[in-house]
């Protein structure tokens, strides 16, 4: 018997040739979603410096950040320094008043003689004033300096009648001092309502007047003497 031949399979066009599965096996890459674009730029043009302008431009702001930085730290330790300050001041007062125990000195008048007052006449008048003044002072540690450049006057109403200063003296711990000054006023002008008014309250003994008194003190706590300070 004749055998039978199968016809051979189709040869293979130009160019294409047969291959195995395992030979062209690769990972599909997965198609770009619709509306995307897949940019692909050489390894051999990606810049890792930055341009010139990109780097003036990222030097600016290196620099605004490093001077915010700075702002930041020095106001932060400023106001930790005037927080120090205030606390050492606090704990410094609390000492001295616990250690010393200050305490305000005592005034009072305790004579005035009145001369130049003639109020049946509508002439000027030169009024003067000897006042006798007490100073106490009560603390045991702290001494008061009495400097000189202080001023006392007398006021009726708004009229300034005469004006002196006070002696300058120095108080020590414990003491009453009692100091006398004088008080005088040259051509004082009274209106005739002022004259009638001081007529009335002589008669009823009873005359107001207002005494305004700055002096310059210095107190000596210890050893020490403290700034000056201005007694009114």
């Amino acid at each position: 018997m004749a055998e039978r031949v199968h016809p051979a399979d189709s040869p293979p066009t130009s160019g294409e040739y047969p291959t195995s599965k395992a030979a062209t096996s690769s990972p599909e890459k997965p198609a770009p979603q619709p509306g995307t674009y897949v940019i692909q730029i050489p390894k051999d043009q990606i810049y890792r410096v930055p341009s010139p302008d990109n780097a003036r431009r990222y030097e600016h702001l290196s620099k605004r950040k490093a001077r915010r930085s700075s702002c930041r730290s020095c106001c932060f330790c400023l106001l930790i320094t005037v927080i120090v300050l205030l606390l050492v001041s606090a704990i410094a007062a609390a000492v001295i008043y616990f250690v010393y125990k200050p305490e305000s000195p005592n005034y009072s008048v305790e004579n005035v003689v009145i001369k130049g007052f003639n109020l049946n006449s509508s002439s000027p008048i030169s009024p003067e004033f000897d006042i006798t003044v007490r100073a106490h002072n009560p603390n045991d540690k702290i001494g008061i300096y009495y400097d000189k450049g202080s001023s006392v006057e007398v006021y009726y109403e708004d009229i300034n009648l005469c004006r002196g200063g006070l002696p300058a003296f120095y108080q020590p711990t414990n003491n009453v001092t009692v100091f006398k000054t004088a008080l005088k006023g040259s051509a004082i002008e009274l209106t005739n309502g002022a004259l009638r008014a001081l007529s009335d309250q002589q008669n009823k003994r009873a005359v107001p007047f207002r005494l305004k008194l700055r002096a310059p003190v210095k107190i000596k706590v210890g050893p020490l003497r403290r700034g000056k300070l201005m007694l009114k």
